[in-house]
């Protein structure tokens, strides 16, 4: 037997020096020989399919030293192997090989910052998990990625060993002890070089700071590098936005103490002059079109520089171009600057390049939502002119959906086809699915549990479907709610309502008192008019029971009602309803208006009213950080046919989402026999908040302090609206963006009230704005 001593006890990075030198030793060379079988010793888990098709040598095959030291190289650089060698048995080739280790189980000790799913994700990238080959220059890379994870959360100090520990089976388990040690804080930010403005109005651009009450929460005070480039930009925004066209951050320097416990930055700044625009010119092809792109100009002349207006204006000009099908135009800003007065004009030199088409519109990152439900929302379409209003109008669409938590639109040139491109759509789905499930005690209900689904995008189909159930004794509800936003192909949508509510009214606590039931199905069209308005068209069949109880105390109003309607009603109301939704968003909005009409007519049945509810809400930023926000809610109703309006249809008034400070729906005409609230037929609810960032939070929307006043009351059937009565009232409140939804707190003072209100300063709600 002959023995080529070919052996590597070497890391795979030595092993192609290795099969060289073997080559170059006449005293292991072995004369060539026909492979006459191949044989592989040595394997525990893997596959000896594996070594024959990684290996370069077949049977058949003229054997030679080359071929040997080839495959050699071969099976080190699968990476699951730490020893490979041949040898010949006549002319039999044995492959002896020595397989790594294989991770069993990936442990954690001390773990207290990360869940650990989370690293097991990040080791995972690195190329370590349960299952594949091990070896120490791994376990190092590992260390020095979980290192990696702590100091991105400025955790500098944390300290991570490696351990594994051999088991059967030539396997290892691979113990992470880490020490994580305290987070560095910041404990100084310092500015030089700033003269036009003071360190602390600038430091309130940055997200970082060096901590507050609030920096539990908004970890604020944790160094990160990404925070910081973020924070720069910010900076540097604020300046170009005022004037100082040649500003610079000439340097930032971050040290860290001894402890790794503190840290210190310092920026380094050059403001420059403060420039003012004397003037712009247009230069370059504008499509004969120069009136209408200089109307696009946002540059104020006599204005001090100001980047944003620069930058919106090249947009603008683009997005023109971009409306007549020049996908490509470029648009380039020279600035002439004058020093000796501080003074600059801009030259905008336009050149529309080529008009181009759109071939084809690609999408991708829907995994569960389909296709159907992203196209059907384009407004640019294939083989058509590129429209860059239609493309954005597509994208802004799409958004809409609240399928996704980003949609990103890219223009893709096709080479050999100048006058083509292909649109790539990029989303992000999120869950669009939620169960909600809770309990709740008090002295009166007892418990009380309730359960929900809802699911925005069912099944991917963009359908809507929702089950709501409340077992409260003073409101128990059933309702079945799905809606078809692409009802027919021109997107009107249609809606299903299958609902059942039982209730007592309020301060009513003899259970075996009267009740209201009111059961019934509706069915509702949703018709967009324009890209923010839809008119809505619907009708609902409904049946109202007035049950008297065994308690025998039935108010009069309820009693009256039932001997005119009757103490089992039907209804069949029409609805005609029309929004508008301006807002930039609808859970935090800084900015824009939303509007909303409803108005329910009931011709039919025993029951013929006429109901109309309109609400208006503006929002106006007054800085980044403050919003002004006005709503106003007003409501009417009246019977018809010589009918009285009937008393289920009340509006009520009182507490959050109306008039803070009282309790909830008690303003307004109540009950002379039986002392409970009965709402009103007209309503006026008017409100104005001042809202905030919550201190300590830094520019975080989602977590905000509000103060507010509140005027508002309903009105009885014979009442007329007077402003004397209506009830006033200020306070301040909290709104979060919570895990749970929109959570509200307020803390009201009425400023205006009667005799014998109920009083309820301090309120909470889930779910609503105003």
């Amino acid at each position: 037997m002959n023995l080529l001593d070919i052996r590597s006890h070497l890391q795979p990075a030595a092993m192609t020096l290795a099969a060289t030198l073997m080559a170059c030793m006449p005293a292991w060379a072995v004369d060539p020989f026909t492979v006459r079988d191949i044989r592989v010793e040595g394997l525990q888990r893997i596959e000896s399919g594996t070594v024959f098709a990684s290996m370069p040598l077949r049977v058949g095959d003229q054997y030679s030293d080359e071929k040997g030291a080839a495959a050699i190289r071969a099976l080190f650089a699968l990476g699951l192997f730490k020893d490979v060698r041949l040898e010949t048995q006549g002319d039999i080739l044995v492959v002896v090989v020595e397989e790594r280790p294989s991770v069993a189980v990936v442990e954690f000790i001390g773990l207290k910052e990360f869940d650990k799913d989370v690293l097991i994700k990040a080791l995972r990238e690195v190329g370590l998990a349960e299952g594949r080959p091990y070896d120490k220059a791994l376990a190092d890379k590992a260390e020095q990625e979980l290192k990696r994870q702590y100091i991105s959360r400025s955790l500098y100090g944390a300290e991570v060993v490696s351990t594994a520990t051999p088991v059967d089976r030539n396997r290892v388990n691979l113990s992470f002890t880490i020490t994580e040690g305290g987070p560095a804080k910041i404990k100084q930010i310092q500015i030089v070089g700033n003269k036009a403005f003071t360190e602390s109005d600038l430091r309130d651009q940055f997200n970082l700071d060096t901590g507050g009450w609030m920096s539990w929460y908004t970890k604020s005070d944790r160094y990160a590098r990404t925070k910081l480039n973020a924070d720069l930009e910010a900076l540097r925004s604020y300046y170009l936005s005022r004037g100082f066209l040649e500003f610079r951050i000439d340097s930032t320097q971050v040290a860290i103490s001894p402890d790794k416990q503190e840290m210190a930055i310092t920026i380094n700044v050059f403001e420059g002059e403060r420039f003012v625009v004397s003037g712009v010119k247009l230069e370059g092809n504008y499509l004969n079109k120069d009136d209408e792109f200089r109307a696009l100009v946002k540059i104020g002349l006599g204005q001090p520089y100001n980047a944003e207006t620069v930058a919106e204006t090249t947009k603008a000009f683009t997005d023109y171009f971009g409306t007549f099908g020049f996908a490509f135009a470029r648009v380039e800003v020279k600035p002439e600057i004058d020093r000796a007065s501080n003074r600059v004009q801009f030259v905008l030199q336009a050149e529309p390049s080529r008009r181009a088409y759109v071939r084809r519109i690609l999408v991708s990152g829907n995994n569960r939502t389909r296709d159907e439900v992203i196209r059907r929302e384009f407004r640019q379409f294939e083989s058509a002119w590129y429209d860059g209003d239609k493309i954005r109008l597509s994208r802004d669409r799409v958004d809409r959906l609240g399928f996704f938590t980003s949609v990103n639109v890219e223009t893709v040139e096709i080479p050999g086809a100048p006058d083509q491109v292909d649109l790539a759509f990029t989303v992000t789905e999120k869950p669009t699915g939620s169960i909600s499930l809770g309990a709740g005690f008090s002295s009166a209900e007892k418990v009380t549990l309730s359960f929900g689904i809802r699911q925005e995008n069912a099944f991917g189909s963009g359908n809507y479907l929702a089950v709501e159930v409340n077992t409260s004794k003073y409101n128990r509800n059933l309702v079945l709610s799905t809606t078809d936003p692409y009802f027919t192909q021109n997107g009107i949508s249609r809606t299903f309502d299958v609902f059942s509510r039982t209730t007592r009214p309020y301060l009513t606590t003899d259970l075996s008192s009267y009740s209201l039931v009111n059961t019934g199905a509706g069915i509702r069209f949703g018709v967009p008019v324009t890209e923010r308005d839809t008119v809505f068209l619907g009708v609902t069949a409904e049946q109202t029971t007035v049950n008297k109880g065994t308690a025998g105390n039935l108010p009069y109003e309820y009693d009256q009602y039932g001997q005119v309607f009757g103490f089992r009603s039907t209804a069949l109301p029409f609805t005609l309803g029309w929004a508008r939704d301006g807002r930039d968003s609808a859970l935090v909005p800084s900015k824009g208006q939303f509007q909303r009409v409803n108005a329910d007519l009931s011709l039919a049945g025993d029951v013929r009213y006429v109901r109309t509810n309109y609400q208006h809400q503006y929002y106006y930023p007054l800085s980044k950080k403050y919003t002004l926000a006005l709503n106003a809610d007003l409501g009417w109703g009246q019977g018809l046919n010589g009918q009285p309006y009937p008393l289920f249809k009340n509006f009520y008034v009182g507490g959050l989402g109306s008039v803070r400070g009282f309790q909830q729906s008690t303003l307004g005409p109540a009950s002379q026999t039986a002392g409970i609230y009965l709402g009103g037929s007209k309503k006026i609810v008017l409100n104005a908040e001042f809202m905030v960032p919550f201190p300590g939070a830094g520019n975080d929307r989602t977590l905000r302090l509000f103060g507010f006043t509140d005027v508002g009351s309903a009105f009885g059937d014979s009442e007329k609206v007077s402003m004397s009565a209506l009830r006033a009232s200020a306070g301040i409140g909290l709104s979060w963006i919570s895990p749970m939804g929109p959570l509200r707190f307020s803390y009201a003072t009425p400023i205006r009230q009667q005799t014998g209100d109920k009083i309820q300063k301090l309120q909470f709600q889930i779910g609503t704005s105003f």
